[in-house]
Order: C-alpha cells, then sequence, then structure tokens
C-alpha cells in the first residue's frame, strides 16, 4: 500500500498490467476456460483462436501482442501445426513469446522450440498444469522474456538421451543441466540444488568443456547446452 503525503488517504498501488495473449486451443470448453482463468488474473486475452492457420493471421493482425499460448496438437491433423505455428512465429515476430502445451513429450518439439534462442520460449505438459499460480508465474516469465521447460519434459528428455558426451557428465552436473533447461538463472539452479552460486558456476564451466562448446557468448552456450541432449533425445 502507498501512502501519499498531504492526501490524508492511502491508495491501493495500481495492479500490474498483464501481458497481451492469444490462445490456440481447439477445444472450445478448454479454450474458454484458459481464457476466462488468465482474465481473472489480470492477462488480456486479445483473442481466441482453434486452428494453427487462424493462429498466424491472429499474430498479424494484433502485432502488439506478447505471448501465443499454443497447443502443439491442432487441426487438421492433429500432429505438429501447433509446433510448426511456434517456431513461425518465433521467426517472423521475434518479439512475441510462445508457450506450447502439449499432452505428451515429444523431444523434437523442445529443440525445435528453443532452435531460435533461449528467450521468450516454453514448453509445459498440460496434465501437469495444476498449480494454477505456478502456471501463471510461468506464463509471465515466458512473456517478459524468459524460458521456461517442464521439469517432466527434461526428465524424459535425459533418460532417453545417451550418447558418449553426455555419460561424461556427473550426476550433479545433469542435474544442473536439466534445471538450466526449465529457464533457471545461476541464482535459480543454486536455490533449487541447494549449492553455492559458486559451485553452480564450476559446474556449468564442466558442463560447457564436456560437450565440447567452445567459447561463444554464455548465454548462446547455455542454449547450446540444453539443444545438445534435446536434439540427441529425438534421435532415439
Amino acid at each position: 500500500m502507498t501512502v501519499y503525503s498531504g492526501a490524508n488517504a492511502a491508495t491501493e498501488p495500481e495492479p500490474e498490467k498483464g501481458p497481451r495473449v492469444i490462445i490456440a486451443e481447439d477445444s472450445v470448453l478448454l479454450r474458454s476456460g484458459m481464457a476466462r482463468l488468465l482474465e481473472d488474473a489480470g492477462v488480456e486475452i486479445v483473442d481466441q483462436v482453434g486452428d494453427a492457420d487462424a493462429l498466424l493471421r491472429s499474430v498479424e493482425e494484433h502485432p502488439d501482442v506478447d505471448l501465443c499460448l499454443v497447443d502443439i496438437r491442432m487441426p487438421p491433423t492433429f500432429s505438429e501445426e501447433g509446433i510448426r505455428a511456434g517456431v513461425a512465429i518465433r521467426r517472423s515476430h521475434p518479439e512475441v513469446a510462445v508457450l506450447l502445451l502439449s499432452q505428451h513429450v515429444v523431444s523434437r518439439y523442445a529443440a525445435d522450440l528453443l532452435g531460435g534462442g533461449s528467450s521468450k520460449v516454453g514448453y509445459l505438459l498440460k496434465d501437469r498444469v495444476a498449480d494454477i499460480d505456478e502456471f501463471l508465474a510461468v506464463l509471465r516469465r515466458v512473456a517478459g522474456g524468459g524460458a521456461a521447460i517442464d521439469p517432466e519434459v527434461v526428465s524424459q528428455l535425459l533418460s532417453r538421451h545417451r550418447d558418449s558426451a553426455m555419460d561424461r557428465l556427473t550426476p550433479r552436473e545433469s542435474e544442473v543441466l536439466e534445471v538450466m533447461a526449465q529457464g533457471l538463472n545461476n541464482a535459480g539452479i543454486a536455490l533449487r540444488l541447494s549449492v553455492t552460486e559458486r559451485a553452480v558456476e564450476k559446474h556449468i564451466r564442466s558442463i560447457f568443456t564436456k560437450l565440447d562448446l567452445g567459447q561463444d557468448d554464455h548465454d548462446h552456450r547455455r542454449v547450446q547446452a540444453v539443444l545438445h541432449y534435446l536434439r540427441g533425445a529425438d534421435r532415439t
């Protein structure tokens, strides 16, 4: 609460303005439910669509949209329409964030999503979106320029992917890489794993070395470290 001197009154601060969102989901019931949930939380829903073509048109019609919340499988084939649209949006409108929702873990979707960079992307499993506050926090994080991959997605991809490079990592380094893929920075990784930031920095340097990621920009190497196993998992 902010109190302004001289006004003899307490004024509540203005609520935080939510991101502008397009929802792409073929189920009318689910689409309407998500829209109501997000609107109640202060998110502005600028459009609701039921297929990938309509999503692409909507992004063109609403250039000020912040984020597209996209179901991976939509008409007509219910296979890759959502991810293809998401990748197209990230390429043609890099200022627009994309948060994908999926029923199952499919590794190439995550790899394609992250392929354009480390920011404004997310991949969540529908069945695990049970904590509303956490879901809203993820949506705002991705809309604000962050990244988020469902921990279950990362765990399954790691368990599938076993190549010589990944086998070089220690169990702790694998944990650090898993949490890194969820979009957390060094401080977040340290808090999640109950270690110091200095220890996290040491593990990340070791990961870069063992995965032969060279001396490029640090943020770029973080993305490449994640893509290394995501793309490898897609080949298993």
